[in-house]
């Protein structure tokens, strides 16, 4: 093998490598637009059958593991009946494609019915993955007092 075409091949795999990040957001970003809109189903099926959420523990329905994709969907439910809007701002990738880790900084809040914001966060995701679904995942929360407040707020308002 000439040198060159080692070369090339290494150029190549760096590209194919600094791509994955954008490509792994372009493929999420309609689900993410559908789970705005109310639908879940789309994200759901990125979800492996054996994963497990681990979510921020606290007074608060989002509370503790959510194991399994029927956790996830009711996972899933809650958030959208909660009217919580999220946004992929970033993300970045290590591993193996056929064991991937992603940290996915993920934006999220909600509003009232009359505009009035109820709760704003910012998340880091990290998610492992084993051939392309997710196996697991765990929430970071920038403010997890702000899930509190949103939690007193949507019991005021049930």
């Amino acid at each position: 093998m000439k040198p060159r075409d080692v070369l090339i091949g290494a150029v190549l795999g760096l590209a194919a490598r600094a791509a994955l990040p954008r490509l792994l957001s372009l493929r999420f970003a309609p689900s993410v637009a559908k789970l705005n809109a109310g639908d879940h189903e789309p994200l759901l099926d990125a979800y492996a059958d054996d994963f497990v959420l681990h979510f921020h523990e606290g007074p608060h329905r989002w509370s503790g593991d959510w194991v399994g994709k029927a956790g996830m969907d009711a996972f899933l439910r809650m958030f959208t009946a909660a009217g919580i809007q999220g946004e992929i701002k970033e993300m970045a990738t290590s591993g193996p494609l056929w064991a991937l880790t992603m940290w996915v900084r993920f934006d999220d809040h909600a509003d009232a019915p009359d505009g009035t914001r109820l709760y704003s966060n910012s998340t880091v995701l990290v998610l492992r993955t084993r051939w392309g679904k997710v196996v697991e995942q765990h929430d970071f929360y920038a403010d997890t007092g702000e899930i509190l407040e949103f939690e007193r707020r949507l019991a005021e308002r049930e």
